[in-house]
């Protein structure tokens, strides 16, 4: 039960935050701290079970049918990513504090910064994968808001569209790989994939759900050659920046890999993909890097490279290189935050980052220089720092592998030579930031930051030295623990060590580091060959390819949607003359082995009702009144016909859904024309006869097979079930709010946003109503008649004691919320029809929308109620009681789902209609010539 607090912590201090914005800059910051504190402190309280084998799990059922349920588990890999993401966090929305200016809306910042530090707990922590994928896309639109926080500026809104393109469009590879994975393994479960690494690499689709799986991966950890979107991803504010670099979103993807490498690593085809990707993502951001004069361009690259560096390791068929990956994941999170933290402070305090102005920083900014040069040396690898162990673990294992074969003396070749551009990179933001001869033309004078600005560094360098010298003491523990769940097995022995003696490993630290020296100050000739290269504008071509698409896709979309409503339906009904009708060539014989219902006259005159009133509407259709009366016979005999067998539920929903239908159409064709000219020619009327026959021959042909030939319906099931297992003998009700309750809380959500869409659309609609009937006869004087206006206020109080009636009874008897919300509907529209929407306003000033989302609070906190009592999302309860004057009652609480959908088919249907009305009501007449 605690681990779903550690990211509803989170979440519930996301909202928190965002309305602290009336107080002070340090109220708010304390206030936002309390929720990542708290969830810290329980991760720590869970650590020493965790340290000693065990995963901790907690489990909510949510669809158990379909293996869908809330799940959480916390083992070594995802302890190991909740101190980073919650430890890291806290310390951004701490510097966060001193960085913004303010004009910046600190709130909305702590606001996104939360929400994203859920949705990264929720990736590292879910036991489900359907649920980590819906984390995962969480994460992507998180950091678009982050990304594009300073929205007035061009780069941060085409930075965050970048982001959000490519980390979407691999989320979606991503949702299918997870989706075989499950089909292959039979569940969703994260600990039963991870438990089945031979049936998943033994199955024929064990090659497309890997490439599925790591494209979501190499996108969201910007491997090469997705990696172009990170860079531009620059133009979030620093603290941001920060975050996502070393605790979050590009380590979601390195995350995936290390939690998924018990099930699909161990193959060839793994080991190709993941560790050549990873060598070029290396190399390329390590070259990059050191010819971008933006600070965090720099830094950016260098991340690429530390990520294609872990993304090799895990690539290499051994164990300790698991082992070295995560251990750089912890070293690189320590060095790269304190680092893009030292260069917002560089940036802060002389308002820029390009390095070919700052120059001489040590001489205003000692203290902070200091710290950056100790944080760079981590990212080249010097020893006595944590980057120093880890890159030397690296250079080891690159020597253990045949990842090319004969040709694998490759790999620690070019390891070494990235490791030699990661020295040169680090060389220069040392070098030509705090020395270099003297600053030019810095827009701000500079100086040191204020103390605590440099408060979160300090801590993060402290742990680069401390882990540097004393790696057994700090990291052990953590290492080996988070190393076996990613091995899915106890960890091989290895042994951290400032000093191995001389051996290879060492020899190809010592030529990284003197050949980045020599690279960093031979770079004018480097940077003369890149000059000569042609330019390569990634956001340009970006940009293009997505402009192409767009124009591409208009196009297609043009070619269909012409605005013909009959295109559209002919489209339609050849689609399903193709699905439906192929079939039924196939089949031997049409008519099954059972004798159909014989027709009575009862039944044929009410499908002669029908056949007339369906005939009538194609007949009359242009004269749209009598078109809609007789549509409205086809619905009232539709309803006739539930009653006829039996289904008297269906039957007043029928009704009642019928009588707002008709009311919706009468609004909405009061501003059409009363007649409408012939438009379709006559070989478009002889398409659309035939069209429409085959479509009859082929729904006909189905209904006839189907009623001639044995059902086995699930109805047994719920008929036995309605009263043992929902407490109602209403079959129909304990379906919709029990059974199918989570289908019903899904349809009025839809309900209550279209309402909400309908509502919007009709806002400040400019629409004329006409002043005449089609004869040219003009409107009645008197709106309001006063013989309906009696009626109607007379009628209020008894059709609404009527729906409270049909309310109470729908659990037992025909019913429920559903009927009573249209019922109750039907009572206020009347007076809306009778009065005026103002007359209305006046008496019952009601928010529409406030009802519809009351109406759903109270559907989803009833499901979420069955939580408490260890039962699935939205399981009933009932019982019997003996209430005074009462007696034996019945209660159960599925009546208050009912009455969330009660309240909000109210709400949405009122919604909808007063809104027209309204509109119908307000809109000026056209001037009309008798």
């Amino acid at each position: 039960m605690t681990l779903f607090w550690i990211p509803l912590l989170s979440l519930i201090g996301s909202f928190i935050s965002a309305f602290t914005g009336k107080l002070s800059r340090n109220q708010s910051t304390a206030i936002t701290l309390v929720a990542p504190a708290l969830a810290l402190l329980l991760a720590i309280d869970h650590a020493p079970a965790v340290f000693a084998g065990e995963t901790i799990r907690s489990t909510f059922e949510w669809v158990p049918l379909l293996d869908i349920n809330i799940a959480f588990r916390l083992d070594g890999l995802a302890l190991l990513f909740v101190f980073m993401i919650l430890g890291i966090g806290m310390l951004v929305i701490f510097y966060a504090r001193y960085y913004l200016s303010a004009n910046d809306s600190m709130p909305k910042l702590y606001a996104y910064l939360m929400l994203f530090m859920t949705a990264m707990l929720g990736i590292v922590m879910s036991n489900n994968v359907l649920q980590l994928w819906l984390f995962w896309e969480l994460t992507s639109i998180s950091s678009f808001l982050l990304i594009s926080y300073w929205w007035h500026k061009s780069e941060a809104r085409k930075g965050a569209k970048m982001a959000l393109a490519i980390t979407g469009g691999g989320g979606l590879a991503l949702l299918a790989g997870l989706m075989l994975i499950g089909d292959i393994v039979g569940s969703y479960n994260l600990d039963v994939i991870l438990s089945s690494r031979e049936l998943i690499q033994s199955h024929a689709l064990y090659e497309v759900a890997l490439i599925l799986v790591l494209l979501g991966a190499f996108t969201k950890s910007a491997q090469f050659p997705f990696h172009f979107w990170l860079p531009h991803a620059m133009a979030a504010p620093t603290p941001v920046s920060a975050y996502l670099h070393s605790a979050t979103m590009v380590k979601a993807g390195i995350f995936l890999l290390a939690r998924f490498y018990p099930a699909l690593a161990g193959t060839e085809l793994w080991f190709i993909l993941v560790g050549l990707t990873g060598l070029a993502t290396l190399l390329v951001g390590a070259y990059i890097a050191l010819f971008k004069h933006d600070l965090k361009g720099l830094l950016a690259f260098s991340t690429i490279s530390h990520l294609g560096l872990i993304t090799l390791l895990l690539g290499l068929d051994t164990e300790l290189a698991t082992v070295a990956a995560v251990f750089h994941i912890i070293n690189h999170a320590t060095f790269k935050a304190s680092l893009f933290m030292a260069t917002g402070i560089i940036d802060h305090e002389t308002g820029t980052r390009d390095m070919r102005k700052l120059n001489g920083m040590w001489r205003f900014m000692p203290y902070t220089a200091t710290l950056a040069m100790v944080a760079a040396s981590a990212m080249a690898g010097v020893p006595l720092l944590n980057g120093f162990l880890s890159k030397e673990m690296f250079f080891a294992e690159t020597l253990h592998q045949q990842l090319l074969g004969s040709m694998s003396w490759l790999i620690p070749i070019l390891a070494t030579v990235a490791g030699a551009f990661s020295v040169a990179y680090s060389a220069r933001f040392i070098h030509d930031v705090f020395f270099n001869g003297e600053p030019i033309d810095l827009p701000k004078e500079p100086h040191e930051a204020p103390r605590y600005m440099r408060f979160p560094i300090e801590i993060l360098v402290a742990l680069c030295l401390i882990v540097g010298m004393f790696p057994n003491f700090v990291v052990d523990g953590m290492l080996k623990t988070a190393s076996s769940a990613v091995l899915g097995e106890a960890a091989p022995v290895f042994e951290i060590a400032i000093w191995h003696g001389f051996n290879l490993p060492l020899l190809m630290s010592g030529l990284a580091v003197c050949g980045g020296l020599f690279i960093y100050t031979q770079r004018k000739y480097l940077f003369q060959f890149q000059a000569s290269l042609p330019p390569m504008n990634a956001k340009k071509v970006f940009e293009r390819t997505m402009y192409n698409i767009v124009s591409w896709s208009r196009a297609r979309i043009n070619a269909i949607e012409n605005g013909s409503l009959q295109r559209y339906l002919m489209l339609m009904f050849i689609v399903v003359l193709v699905s439906a009708g192929w079939p039924l060539f196939e089949m031997s014989q049409l008519v099954g082995n059972m004798e159909p219902t014989p027709i009575d006259v009862h039944n044929a005159i009410g499908a002669g009702l029908l056949m007339i009133g369906a005939i009538g509407t194609v007949i009359w259709h242009r004269t749209r009144m009598v078109a809609l009366l007789m549509i409205s016979v086809v619905g009232l005999m539709v309803s006739v016909a539930f009653t006829r067998f039996s289904a008297p539920d269906l039957a007043l929903t029928q009704l009642t859904v019928e009588v707002v239908t008709i009311i919706l159409l009468m609004l909405a064709l009061f501003f059409l024309p009363q007649r409408t000219p012939k438009e379709s020619s006559s070989i478009r009327v002889l398409r659309d006869l035939g069209i429409a026959s085959a479509i009859g021959v082929i729904i006909g042909s189905i209904s006839y097979a189907l009623i001639t030939r044995p059902l086995d319906s699930i109805s047994e099931f719920f008929i036995a079930n309605a009263k043992v297992g929902g407490g109602g003998t209403n079959v129909v009700n304990v379906i919709l709010v029990d059974f199918r309750g989570f289908d019903t809380l899904g349809e009025i959500t839809v309900l209550g946003i279209a309402a909400l869409g309908i509502y919007k659309l009709l806002i400040n609609l400019p629409l004329f109503m006409p002043g005449s009937d089609s004869e040219g006869r003009p409107w009645a004087k008197e709106k309001y008649p006063l013989l309906l206006a009696s009626i109607s206020q007379s009628l209020l109080p008894l059709a609404l004691l009527v729906s409270v009636y049909i309310f109470l009874r729908g659990h037992n008897l025909p019913g429920g919320g559903f009927i009573a919300g249209l019922v109750t509907a039907i009572a206020f529209i009347l007076q809306y029809i009778a009065h005026g929407s103002n007359w209305i306003a006046e008496r019952f000033d009601v928010n529409y929308r406030k009802i519809i989302a009351t109406g759903i609070a109270i559907s989803l906190a009833t499901g979420v109620g069955s939580w408490f009592f260890d039962r699935p999302f939205l399981t009933s309860w009932f019982d019997y009681f003996d209430i005074p004057l009462v007696g034996k009652t019945e209660l159960a609480s599925a009546i208050a789902f009912d009455l969330g959908v009660y309240i909000t088919v109210v709400g949405a249907t009122l919604m909808i209609l007063a809104s027209l009305g309204k509109v119908t009501a307000n809109a000026p007449k056209e001037e009309v010539n008798i």
